[in-house]
């Protein structure tokens, strides 16, 4: 109904209690599905996967990709009994999974379990780098590409980390702003480029956020870049 607003929200254990009483089957939509505590940093607070189990959902479902940071998929867990419907369900052959994404998921799993998501995972290591390093980097492939010709500097900046994931949060990030214009013309000319740099405008200029990229391409990223700009003139 128009202007109707949701005031409040109905907690997990009373969805559940009274799922129970019902007898219905109280199904949990996590969407992301993060195992780590979001607000570590410094963004809002997401509800983990074992939070939810544990607070009496019968089925809980989320994504293999998003905050997991593994393929693209989606996942079920919850109490064995209606698991055990799911898997003998007829269109469960029909929506299994290939053995490739199978494998993919495993390993990201394997690095939870071995406590080395944060440090191996990209979502989490682009998450979790600290401004400091994100700036040492941004000034150091300033200097690469206006010493290749292609004026740049330093800027301040926010980073979105995802509609799918955390929508509407962002984390304080350092991008290079180029000085080339028009802007449009320049993010065309690099998304065209082998490999495709996706970049923003910030201010009416293209802005290369460093948090959304990993340290260990950041030679190929000015490389790149300086080619593709030289190309085009």
């Amino acid at each position: 109904m128009p202007g109707v607003k949701c005031s409040s929200r109905a907690d997990d254990r009373s969805l559940a209690t009274l799922a129970r009483e019902r007898g219905i089957a109280f199904i949990h939509d996590l969407g992301s599905g993060t195992f780590l505590d979001t607000s570590r940093f410094g963004l809002a607070r997401e509800q983990t996967v074992s939070e939810a189990v544990a607070a009496g959902a019968d089925v809980v479902t989320f994504s293999g990709d998003k905050l997991l940071g593994g393929p693209q998929s989606g996942i079920v867990v919850g109490r064995a009994a209606r698991i055990a419907e799911l898997r003998a369900h007829p269109l469960m052959r029909a929506l299994r999974p290939d053995k490739v994404t199978l494998a993919a998921l495993i390993a990201t799993l394997e690095l939870y379990r071995d406590g080395r998501a944060e440090a191996e995972i990209p979502v989490w290591r682009m998450i979790a780098a600290g401004v400091d390093s994100l700036d040492e980097r941004a000034r150091s492939i300033a200097r690469r590409l206006t010493g290749g010709g292609v004026a740049a500097e330093v800027i301040a900046t926010e980073s979105t980390v995802g509609g799918g994931s955390l929508p509407e949060e962002t984390q304080p990030s350092r991008a290079v702003a180029l000085a080339a214009t028009p802007a449009s013309a320049v993010a065309a000319r690099l998304r065209a480029a082998r490999p495709a740099v996706v970049p923003r405008i910030v201010d009416g200029r293209v802005a290369l956020d460093l948090r959304a990229t990993l340290a260990e391409d950041d030679e190929l990223l000015a490389t790149t870049v300086t080619a593709a700009l030289r190309t085009g003139g």
